[in-house]
């Protein structure tokens, strides 16, 4: 009898280990293998290592999956799918999906990057003034992106007529990697785009900067959002609970990057080498870092203003109402609980 007793509660021991295995929460988490979604990569770096900082601080229960996207667009669409719950991801992938989801599917409840885009020009001097830019071609990463945004604003405050395909200017979106053999042969005159390129084009090309697209925010104080972290609406809803864990991870984590970079630099690497099989050459990767700053502020201002000129070029039909695509209650909570200045 005392026998079959035993075997009983290591039978229901058995059965409650299963259930509360079973239960664990799954967090799916996307990210770009960049230096500018820098607390995502070293995070997925460390959990790699068995070192997870997000997981450390969410507790055992809760299981962090990671997924790697190369697109804005892609990382907003597994957003919409409910294939993951989170993503860092740019300014203006995040207006686009949320004017195409009539702001019912993603809120932004923090920043994670500011800064790091600049104009580059060939150091031939064939562009001088602004006046140059006439009959020029001007590479951006991709049409209708951050930076592609900037520059035909740029452009056009500068009195040049851009159109979509033409103008007095040629604005040509392109690939980064191959706006880097293009330039290095002279093909384009000058190229718009965000870090680590812009680094990689001054060293292995010669580029020189023409602009860095910090002079144009000084109403921010030279502040531009390039990454924040985008909540599913489900998810907010569903777990606040667990996305407020999340953003205090991620504000402690901002910290600890700014206070230890050359620590931080080396996990960021690693990791960028695991997930696209090679590294950044550490010049470019010191020269990139200069140019960001790691934050949590999603630098509110300089959004709404791109995707105004996003408006006023014709990349939008309509002026986009943006009134709902921001949730900082959560982020608000955490800096307040931390003795930290709120975000507006």
């Amino acid at each position: 009898m005392k026998a079959w007793r035993r075997f009983s509660f290591l039978l229901m021991g058995l059965v409650v280990s299963t259930a509360c295995h079973a239960e664990k929460i799954v967090l799916r988490v996307g990210h770009f293998p960049n230096v500018t979604h820098a607390q995502a990569v070293i995070a997925h770096g460390l959990s790699r290592a068995g070192k997870g900082w997000f997981e450390e601080r969410l507790g055992p229960d809760v299981e962090v999956q990671w997924f790697v996207y190369n697109a804005g667009p892609s990382a907003m669409e597994a957003i919409f799918a409910r294939s993951i719950d989170l993503t860092y991801v740019g300014p203006n992938p995040a207006v686009n999906a949320h004017l195409k989801s009539l702001g019912e599917e993603i809120r932004i409840v923090a920043g994670a990057c500011s800064g790091g885009a600049a104009l580059v020009v060939q150091p031939d001097g064939r562009i001088k003034t602004d006046a140059d830019f006439k009959g020029k071609k001007i590479a951006t990463p991709q049409f209708g992106n951050t930076q592609d945004v900037a520059a035909r604003a740029w452009l056009q405050s500068k009195g040049l007529r851009i159109t979509m395909t033409g103008g007095d200017a040629f604005v040509i979106p392109t690939t980064n990697p191959d706006q880097l053999s293009l330039f290095q042969k002279g093909d384009l005159d000058a190229v718009w785009t965000v870090e680590p390129w812009v680094s990689r084009l001054e060293q292995e090309a010669k580029g020189k900067i023409y602009l860095e697209e910090s002079s144009l925010w000084k109403d921010t104080g030279g502040k531009y959002v390039t990454t924040h972290l985008v909540s599913s609406v489900k998810f907010l809803k569903d777990r606040p609970d667990l996305l407020k864990k999340w953003i205090a991870a991620q504000v402690e984590l901002t910290k600890w990057i700014n206070d230890h970079p050359d620590e931080a630099k080396k996990i960021l690497n690693e990791e960028i080498k695991a997930e696209t099989t090679k590294a950044l050459p550490q010049a470019t990767l010191d020269s990139a870092w200069k140019r960001l700053e790691i934050t949590y502020d999603p630098v509110s201002a300089s959004l709404l203003k791109s995707a105004e000129d996003a408006y006023h070029i014709g990349f939008l039909k309509e002026p986009p109402d943006l009134s709902r695509i921001y949730d900082l209650q959560l982020l608000n909570e955490v800096l307040r609980e931390k003795g930290l200045a709120e975000i507006k």
